[in-house]
Parts: structure tokens; C-alpha cells; sequence
């Protein structure tokens, strides 16, 4: 397939783009720094990607840079950049629409606060103590809701280094909801002590840039099972219950 990275030098991005390329797709690099690309990718990998190096929030050359491609995936910005990430993904998402020749599918990054947090209609982003610039993810989740396009937003929580992980433990993953087990008990909660109890268990929502990667290389084609979906990512183990 052909897709393109938005922000491919970043923790994210980079990884995206090296597996693409392991994994034999034709990879295209949008950045502001081709230099800094090529040194992380390296001369062997550095000849099988496509380049670009252009404004995100030029609208012409993010439209142009679209055409033919199969998928983009959006690993540009962060939410505490405030409106300029929300504008980055509103450009790109827009141009995706506008596109004739863009045929496909969008990935995009959001956060484990956009997750539903089961027994309640809460989602973490919303609540007392999360910081303000999450709700960032909230107006990206927003537009994607409002497009046509075969969209899903990738939502981790605090991404790590791969680490070697016991045989034991594997990648579990859901749509829409936290990928961690909550009690029923929770929607007897107060909004504070769910944040609170939320924060104490954050550590089990830590996941590594490249689980994060694959995961959404694995699903990039059209009509996937994550079509339109808020998807998390955490690990847990066998003894937990089954996969």
C-alpha cells in the first residue's frame, strides 16, 4: 500500500515509517526537517521512502502530497500545542476530504482520556484534574466524527521504550472503551474520585511507540474493524482472562 507519515520523525512517526517499510509498503515522509529524517532512518532505509518536506498547514502542498495514496497516518503535533495541533489535523483531515485521489483511510492520535470509561458515560478528558490541553484530542475526535472519510483515532496512554515482556503478557486492545478491567463500582463514584482512581492506574496504560505502530499498520486497510472507532492499547496477562 501507499501511505503517508505526517510528522515522521517524531517517537511515533519514525517507528510508523521503519515497519512500513519493513513490512514492504510504499512510504511517504511529510516533514519539516528532511535532514533530521535521514539521519534516523539512516542511509539503507533512507532510499526507500519518499520525502517531502513541507508546510503541514499549507493546505496546497498537504492536498498535493495526498494524491494516490492509499492511507495517512497523523503523527504530527501534540495536544499542548493548543489550536495549532488542532489546525494541523483539521488541514490534513480537510485535504484528505477535498482529494480526489486520495483513497483512503485516516489514523490519527488522540489519548487514553478519549477512551469511555466503562458503567459511566465519562470520558477522562472531562474530568477534574485531567489537564486542560487533552480536551485538545476531544476537537479532533469531533471533526473525524464529522467527515465521511474511513477514519480511527489511535487513544494509548503515556507511550514508553519497547521493553521485553514476559511470555505471559500480551497486547490487549479495544474500541471505544479503556483497555483496562474497571469495577462496576465506579459509576457510584463522585467525577473527582474517578479521576482520582483513574490516575492511580495509569501506569497500566503505559504502552511502547512500537505496539502503538504496528497496531495501526495492522489495520490500515478500508472497512477495517476499527472503521470509525476511538481504539486503546494496554497489556495484560494470561491469568487476567483470555485474549
Amino acid at each position: 500500500m501507499k501511505i503517508i507519515v505526517f510528522g515522521a520523525t517524531g517517537n511515533t512517526g519514525k517507528r510508523v515509517l521503519a515497519q512500513g517499510i519493513t513490512m514492504g509498503h510504499e512510504m511517504t515522509a511529510f516533514v519539516r526537517n528532511s535532514e533530521k529524517l535521514y539521519d534516523q532512518l539512516g542511509e539503507h532505509s533512507a532510499q526507500h521512502v519518499k520525502v517531502i518536506m513541507d508546510n503541514m498547514m499549507d493546505p496546497i502542498s498537504v492536498g498535493n502530497a495526498l494524491a494516490h495514496q492509499d492511507a495517512a497516518i497523523i503523527a504530527a503535533g501534540h495536544a499542548g500545542q493548543g489550536e495549532e495541533f488542532v489546525r494541523i489535523v483539521d488541514n490534513i483531515i480537510s485535504q484528505c476530504e477535498s482529494q480526489p485521489s486520495f483513497t483512503g483511510r485516516v489514523w490519527i492520535m488522540g489519548g487514553a482520556g478519549l477512551l469511555d470509561i466503562p458503567y459511566t458515560d465519562l470520558i477522562g478528558n472531562n474530568l477534574p484534574g485531567f489537564p486542560p490541553e487533552y480536551r485538545n484530542h476531544n476537537r479532533n475526535y469531533e471533526r473525524l466524527q464529522q467527515t465521511k472519510l474511513d477514519w480511527s483515532i489511535m487513544c494509548p496512554g503515556t507511550m514508553i521504550e519497547s521493553e521485553e515482556l514476559p511470555d505471559s503478557v500480551y497486547l490487549h486492545v479495544t474500541t471505544e472503551s479503556l483497555p483496562i478491567p474497571i469495577p462496576e463500582t465506579i459509576k457510584e463514584y463522585s467525577e473527582a474520585d474517578i479521576a482520582g482512581y483513574l490516575f492511580s492506574r495509569f501506569q497500566e496504560l503505559n504502552v511502547a511507540y512500537d505496539d502503538v505502530a504496528n497496531c495501526m499498520l495492522n489495520h490500515i486497510k478500508l472497512g477495517g474493524a476499527f472503521y470509525r472507532k476511538r481504539v486503546g492499547l494496554a497489556y495484560q496477562s494470561e491469568e487476567k482472562g483470555d485474549h
